[in-house]
Parts: C-alpha cells; structure tokens; sequence
C-alpha cells in the first residue's frame, strides 16, 4: 500500500446501539481531512453489508476503513480486513462496545476518531471457531442465552442487557462440556465457557480481565454450574475486575482448542447469536489484523479500571444529554 494512500472508508450502522448518527460523518469529516484523508461514507442497511462493503474498500487499495456502530458492525467489517494492509477503525457506538472498552478507544465519537487521526496502529491477534472470526470474546452457555434474549428485544442499551439477563438467569440449565486444549482434557457441567482475544464482553463487563490482544493466544473462561447465590457473585465480580479469583472460575491461555458438547446449539460471536455445530474448534490468529488504537496501551488494574471507566461513561452520558439541549 502506498505511503501516499489517505483514502478512509467510513461504515456507518444507523440502527447501532441508541441516538442519531447523523452528526458522525461532519465530526469526521471535520477532524480528518484537515490532515490529508480522504473521507468516503457509506451506510449499512441489512446484516453483511459490513463486510461487503469493507471487502471492496480493500479490492481497492483503502488505507483504512472505520467502523461507526457496536460490537456487530465491527466484527462485520474486521473480517473483511483480516489478513491485509487496511487498518480498521473504530467509532464505538452500539450496547457493548466491548472492544473499544478493551482497547481503550473512548465511546465519546469525537474523542474516538482523534484516536484515528493519532495514527498509532497496533497489530492485533483474532480468534476464529470453525472459520468465523471474532475479535472480542466467543462463548456458549448462558452468555449465548443473554445474547440470543437481548437481539430479539426491539430497544437496545444497558437496561434491556440487564433485563435479558436477569430473564435468562431465571431459567437457564447448565450443560456438560469438553474442552481440549495445550494438550489437556476437561470435561465438566458448566454454566458458561468464554473464549476471549479481548477483556470484556463490553459495558465493563471483565469476563478475561488479564486478556491481550497481542500475545499469540486466546483467554479460555470456564465458570463451573454452582448454586445460584455462587453463581450472581460471579456476576458481580465481572464488574469488579476480580473474576478470576471465584472458586466457580477455571481459566486458561491457549493458541488453540476444541470445544464438545453433545447437540448442535446456540453460540455468540462478539455478542451477536448463532447456531454452531456441536464440535467447535478454534484457534488464535496472530497479528492477524490492524486496528487504529491508543498509543498508550490500557493496564488493567481491579476495581480501580472498572470504577475509571463507570466514570467516563456517566460523564460521556451527561454531556450528550447537555449537547442535546
């Protein structure tokens, strides 16, 4: 790709998380071009729209592509730049954000696309199970429960999450897994199993707290069917950062590794369900694709990390209120 190449391709998902997106493409515009980019801006209109239209900004030679919307519309356009020069860029605007929170890009927009026009990128790892890439976090159990309850609610934001997961909780039956990996065999009835590149499932929700992007391999959480006073102290410590000090948790890095269980059944891939096969293999991609990110690399540290970015998203709230008065 040539040194000389500004040409951005700007995804913008309408429907992604809650507001208006009509101000996105003037602050883009705005921030970007005075600096030498070249602004191009599309709009999604149906699931795969993303990544068709991030395959043909890479057919023809984009330097970057920028993707405005939640968790899904990233995964959409990331999977089209895997494996090639074209950065992706991140304007996190939907539910979860799960992977801007990990990588420290603010869900403020204007704060987020002065992340891009910082042109620090960094060389990002992904997973992949059975082919389909993700870059934040894959699972079954009751996070594909969530993620299945929380798609089919027509209004979207932290309060229906936590209504779908407080529906799902109600009802939900562990099943029995197993799990090969570094050579090892598990088998075990469990409530979940998470596969993480990133930290969070998104809204500061720290299912692999101590998770890289960089490091060549893929957190694997395994949270063990408990009773459910042990199991809501699980879901308290996602938020405190201390997960992976609860009796319920067994956790691991690996490359890769293969998941069984005994029927074909629901999944989700960066928080978006699926139906998948009942033998999921998966394996990590290193360096497999390239992000705009902070140049100073996120430190997690317990409790302190949540509570900064609690912090961050009440007043990021507060002024969007103002801004709209």
């Amino acid at each position: 790709m040539e040194a000389t190449n500004r040409r951005l391709l700007l995804i913008i998902n309408p429907i992604s998380g809650l507001g208006s997106k009509e101000t996105f493409e003037p602050l883009v515009r705005k921030t970007l071009e005075p600096i030498g980019y070249e602004v191009k801006t599309v709009y999604t209109c149906a699931r795969g729209d993303a990544t068709r239209l991030a395959r043909q900004a890479v057919k023809e030679g984009y330097y970057g592509v920028l993707a405005a919307g939640g968790d899904g519309t990233v995964n959409e356009t990331a999977r089209a730049l895997c494996h090639t020069d074209t950065i992706l860029g991140i304007i996190p605007c939907g539910s979860g954000n799960g992977l801007a929170r990990h990588l420290g890009i603010p869900i403020d927009p204007a704060s987020a696309v002065r992340i891009i026009a910082e042109g620090h990128v960094t060389e990002s790892d992904f997973g992949a199970v059975n082919g389909r890439p993700f870059f934040c976090t894959f699972g079954v159990g009751f996070d594909a429960a969530v993620s299945s309850n929380f798609a089919r609610q027509h209004r979207r934001g932290p309060l229906t999450y936590i209504r779908s997961t407080i529906a799902e909780y109600i009802k939900f039956h562990p099943q029995v897994y197993t799990v090969s990996a570094n050579g090892h065999v598990l088998t075990e009835k469990a409530f979940l199993i998470a596969v993480c590149n990133a930290s969070q499932y998104g809204n500061n929700a720290y299912i692999a707290p101590r998770a890289s992007i960089t490091d060549g391999e893929l957190d694997i959480t395994i949270i063990h069917a408990g009773n459910p006073l042990d199991t809501a102290m699980v879901g308290m410590d996602l938020f405190t950062g201390y997960i992976n000090q609860n009796t319920l948790i067994h956790s691991f890095r690996a490359p890769a590794a293969v998941i069984y269980r005994q029927q074909t059944g629901p999944a989700h891939l960066d928080g978006e369900p699926l139906t998948i096969d009942d033998t999921m293999e998966i394996k990590c991609h290193p360096a497999g694709l390239r992000i705009f990110t902070p140049e100073q690399e996120v430190v997690f540290r317990p409790l302190i990390t949540p509570i900064e970015n609690a912090a961050r998203d009440i007043a990021c709230s507060v002024t969007r209120l103002f801004n709209r008065k």
